[in-house]
This record gives structure tokens, C-alpha cells and sequence, in this order.
């Protein structure tokens, strides 16, 4: 073989084995380690280089998805039944008001807050800075289907103005699903719009065949929909993965008549009855964490938000499992149970790209956890704020930081 092809061949070669470029906006993230003390604890948590993770307020109770007002306080719904209130800087809850029945997550409309409860979505005059909330000032907006399992609420507002609204179904195989075919309490499973120019005031399915879909934000520079998913338990340890997906007017996700199980969707026979759409119907997920996971809160980085490598992408509360390896079951180690973190889904050329790790470090080494972030949002200081509802109930924030100070090492 003569030097030119010698050359010829070496390039060849280079050019099959040399990885593809990133897609853009996916730059690898680099870490560092960090100590903080949360209830009376050194606790060490891995976080982006140049970022610090902060410990806001401690005195929360169940503290559930969170959400900025309009002039910038913070407000948490909880499972104890309190909506908090936080004005800047975020470090001292009030209570707005306690209810009875789970007020899982609230949004902000014109001069009305939105409060989802388990059966039923609530509204009430809201003036910015207002520190109270009569009770009696609440008013059923529309009920919705309660029972069973998956007793959260998630209400956002979208950018088209409308109510969007997410249930799951009350169990791993209930014949449940979004469509008025079905009885009005086994309307489960997905992601609703409130139809408010009908005088009944009714719900109609934007996206169906979700077993729980705790989180849903739009993409801001698609404005696409997309929501984390809760897969089941009877499946063992490693099925069926988690979603993430992109919802679409009518699309069908499957559940719980379809899995997808990493490679192609599968039919679950757990649920006898025939489904109301066929396999051909049903969308993937763009991309999957591993199974039993339980995502939660989802937000999307708009411009000015974190840092521009994060502009576009979406970060993920994952609660982590109370599963064991390796059945899947509740009674094995702990040490084994999938650890509670926050991820970030990267974003390029349009779409989902893959999983990075943002925050980790929640769960030790014996499986205990000190915290479980469940929901997240970006604030109005470009910040990101999360809450954790186990071990601590807790409301903490990952801020840039110029440098590393002497909790800080390399990761």
C-alpha cells in the first residue's frame, strides 16, 4: 500500500470512528461538589460548576409544585392543605389559604388565582401582593374525576390563554381514559383544556393514555407541549421506563393499554378491555429516565434564565422510587431504590436530545434520603427554585456563583 492510500485509509478510518457533533445547544455539562447544612446536616450535593445550591426555608409542610406571580412571589401548594406565599427573598412562607381537599399546584390568570385540588379546579380574585385569601371567596371553576390513586392537580396556564390541566389514572391498570365515551369519574389519564365559552363549563382532552402526568410546561422557542410521565409499578424494577413526550392536539400515549419499553411500545395485558385506539395511534416518548423514577414538575430555561447553555432545554424534579432492585418490590435494601435528583432534558435542533444530570446527591449511601425535589420552576432572577417534599420540607434554590467558595470542590 502505497502512502497515498495509506492516508486515504487512515482518514477512512477516522472518519468512522470520531463521534458526530453535538446538536446545538447540548454542550456537556462539568460539576463540582458542594456542602450545605439542611436539617442540622452537612450534606453534600453535586451541582454544575459555577452554580451553589442554597437552602431557602425549612418551614414548609408537604410542599408540592410551585409557581411565581405576576409581581414575583412565590406560591407552593402542599399536600398538609396550605398554599403558601413567599415575596422575595423567598426565605419566609405565609400561609394564603388551607383547604381540605390537596391543593396541589395554582397559576395566575388576569386578577384570579387558579387552584387545582383533587376534585376540582377553584379560582378566587387575586391584586398582587394580597397576603390572604378568604375561603369564601373560592369558586368551583369545574369538577374533575377524583378517587383511587394520583390525587395531584397540575394547572398551568398556556400561552394561548387557555386552562390546561393534568390527572392521572387512580392505579397501574384501570380502565380509564380522556374522552366522553367514558363515565365522568373514569376520565383519567392525561392532559385537559377547559372550554370556558361553554355554558356547562366542560373539560375536553388535549392528550390522552398518560398514567401521570405530574408536570407539563411549553417549549419557548417550538412552544411545543411537553410532560413527564409516571410508568407502572407491576412491570419490576426496570419497566417500563418513564416519559418524557411530546403532547399534541388528540395524541394518545397508551396508557395503560400500551408500555413503551425502551425500543418499541408493547402491549400491557394487565387491562383486558379492548383500547379505544389502536397500537399504530399511540406516540413515543422523545426521551425516557429509567423506570420508577417518578417525575414530576417540568419547566423549560427561557432566555436570560440559568445560563445560554440551558436556554431551550428542560429541567425534570425526578422524586426517585420507593422500588427496590431487583423485583421492583417495596421490602428489599434501600441502597438500591433509584436516588431523587433533578435532570435537565437537552434540547437541539428542535428536539429532545438526552438526560444530563443537574443536582444529585439526595439520597446516602444506606438509601436514606435528606430530600426529594418534586416541584421546580425558573424565578424571575433567572434562578432555578425547587421544592422537596421528603426528608426535608424544603424550599431551596441553584444560583450562579462567581467561583467556587470553601464548600466547593471539583466533581
Amino acid at each position: 500500500m502505497n502512502a497515498s492510500y495509506r492516508l486515504l485509509f487512515v482518514l477512512a478510518l477516522l472518519a468512522c470512528t470520531i463521534a458526530p457533533p453535538l446538536a446545538a445547544g447540548t454542550e456537556p455539562l462539568d460539576y463540582r461538589r458542594q456542602i450545605l447544612r439542611v436539617q442540622g446536616e452537612a450534606r453534600e450535593v453535586r451541582v454544575p460548576s459555577g452554580y451553589r445550591l442554597e437552602l431557602l426555608t425549612e418551614a414548609l409542610d408537604g410542599p408540592r409544585l410551585l409557581t411565581f406571580g405576576p409581581d414575583g412571589d412565590l406560591f407552593i401548594g402542599s399536600r398538609s392543605g396550605a398554599v403558601y406565599r413567599l415575596p422575595p427573598p423567598y426565605t419566609r412562607p405565609t400561609v394564603l389559604v388551607t383547604l381540605d381537599d390537596y391543593p396541589h399546584s395554582v397559576a395566575f390568570r388576569d386578577e384570579e388565582i387558579l387552584i387545582a385540588q383533587t376534585g376540582g379546579l377553584y379560582r378566587a380574585p387575586y391584586k398582587p401582593g394580597q397576603d390572604a385569601i378568604p375561603r369564601d371567596s373560592l369558586q368551583r371553576v369545574a369538577p374533575l374525576p377524583s378517587g383511587g390513586s394520583h390525587a395531584s392537580r397540575t394547572v398551568r396556564v398556556g400561552p394561548d390563554g387557555l386552562i390546561y390541566l393534568s390527572l392521572g389514572i387512580s392505579g397501574n391498570c384501570p380502565d380509564e381514559y380522556l374522552d366522553a365515551t367514558y363515565p365522568f369519574d373514569q376520565r383519567r389519564g392525561g392532559v385537559l383544556v377547559l372550554r370556558e365559552e361553554d355554558p356547562k363549563v366542560r373539560w375536553e382532552s388535549f392528550a390522552s393514555g398518560l398514567r401521570n402526568p405530574v408536570g407539563f410546561d411549553w417549549q419557548p422557542a417550538t412552544g411545543a407541549l411537553y410532560a413527564s410521565n409516571n410508568g407502572p409499578d407491576h412491570l419490576g424494577f426496570e419497566q417500563s421506563p418513564e416519559y418524557f413526550s411530546r403532547l399534541q392536539p388528540g395524541s394518545f400515549h397508551g396508557m395503560p393499554w400500551f408500555q413503551y419499553d425502551g425500543r418499541r411500545i408493547r402491549r400491557d395485558r394487565c387491562i383486558e378491555r379492548k383500547s379505544p385506539r389502536p397500537l399504530q395511534a399511540v406516540a413515543a416518548p422523545e426521551v425516557t429516565f429509567p423506570a420508577r423514577n417518578a417525575p414530576m414538575a417540568v419547566a423549560f430555561v427561557p432566555q436570560h434564565g440559568m445560563d445560554e447553555r440551558l436556554t431551550g432545554d428542560a429541567i425534570v424534579a425526578l422524586h426517585g422510587s420507593w422500588a427496590t432492585r431487583p423485583s421492583g418490590g417495596f421490602t428489599g435494601p434501600k441502597a438500591s431504590r433509584r436516588p431523587p435528583k433533578v435532570v435537565v432534558v437537552r434540547f437541539g435542533n428542535g428536539a429532545a436530545q438526552r438526560v444530563d444530570d443537574l443536582i444529585t446527591g439526595f439520597q446516602l449511601a444506606n438509601g436514606d434520603r435528606w430530600a426529594r425535589p418534586v416541584g421546580l420552576a425558573i424565578g424571575p432572577d433567572g434562578a432555578l427554585y425547587f421544592t422537596s417534599d421528603g426528608g426535608a420540607n424544603a424550599l431551596f434554590r441553584l444560583v450562579r456563583s462567581q467561583g467556587a467558595d470553601g464548600g466547593e470542590q471539583p466533581g
